[in-house]
């Protein structure tokens, strides 16, 4: 058998657009060469993977096996080109890097000139997107690694635990429970006092908006919800200036640059926390400095829950 290791990068590329054109542009090779060559695969394995159709192509159930597998011995290549780059560059070597918007850009500045300090050979590349984006572009290998929050709905990731983050609920400051704060000591709010208000969520796709609501009908309500945006800079602001109230990760609430700040107040016990993690794609090779990365990352983290 003759099979070659293009043959199933392409397979596989073609399994993930469901689409020759899209496919072959992809590839960068025109889409002849990639039907030929799909061709030649399917003739000397003896089995159709695709069934082809109009506008889509479709995997057979012969051709989900042999993908999953293809996946399997492709990743196997990647590890073993990654174990040589580390043998032979000690010091080298690059990370891509994926990060949520809201968080990234409050916890990111304490870890990168760390890491920066202890491996100023190592290329970073950060990639930012929602937490559903980023899980997608893990999985599929467009990022070694993204910080992101459970729970996961990509179920090919697996993750390393990088701390615990507490959430805060922020309302404006002529808000009633405002008054909770003035006098030095906060006295807690229960989620369940805060079934009548309207709420500013973060838009779908964020992950920390599912933890909003999901906080919310655990304490037997559905949000009103009456603004929804994708920056959480924007919602402290629109909370600050009196249009509702909202609930803000600790580390993004004791970080906010806006002018418009509202009044911070911690939630009663239990108090409810998001777990923010590292994921990867199940399986794949991690890097020496990918995993140099994840550990500043952790240390990073230990320093601002003290």
């Amino acid at each position: 058998m003759n099979m070659e290791l293009r043959q199933l990068q392409y397979a596989l590329q073609i399994a993930a657009e469901r689409n020759f054109s899209r496919a072959a542009e992809k590839l960068h090779i025109a889409q002849p060469s990639l039907s030929q060559q799909l061709s030649k695969l399917e003739k000397e394995l003896g089995v159709l993977l695709f069934q082809r159709n109009t506008s889509t192509v479709e995997l057979t159930h012969a051709g989900s096996l042999f993908m999953e597998q293809a996946q399997k011995i492709m990743d196997a290549v990647e590890l073993l080109r990654q174990e040589m780059s580390d043998i032979s560059q000690l010091r080298g070597g690059k990370v891509v890097a994926g990060s949520m918007p809201i968080t990234g850009a409050h916890l990111l500045p304490h870890v990168l000139p760390s890491f920066k300090r202890k491996y100023p050979e190592i290329e970073i590349t950060l990639l930012e997107d929602s937490s559903m984006n980023l899980e997608k572009l893990t999985a599929g290998g467009k990022t070694d690694l993204s910080l992101l929050a459970l729970p996961l709905q990509e179920p090919s990731l697996a993750y390393e635990v990088i701390g615990e983050e507490l959430i805060d609920l922020a309302v404006p400051e002529g808000h009633p429970l405002a008054e909770r704060a003035k006098n030095g000591k906060p006295v807690p709010v229960r989620i369940e006092e805060l079934s009548e208000e309207s709420f500013i969520v973060l838009k779908k796709g964020q992950g920390f908006r599912k933890i909003t609501l999901d906080l919310c009908q655990e304490a037997g309500f559905e949000p009103k919800v009456v603004f929804e945006s994708s920056n959480m800079e924007t919602i402290q602001s629109l909370v600050a200036t009196g249009m509702g109230i909202t609930l803000v990760p600790r580390f993004i609430s004791r970080s906010s640059r806006s002018e418009f700040v509202p009044v911070y107040l911690p939630l009663a016990e239990p108090v409810p926390s998001r777990t923010l993690v590292i994921a990867y794609r199940r399986g794949r090779y991690l890097s020496k400095a990918a995993e140099a990365f994840i550990e500043t990352f952790k240390e990073t983290m230990r320093e601002r829950v003290k």
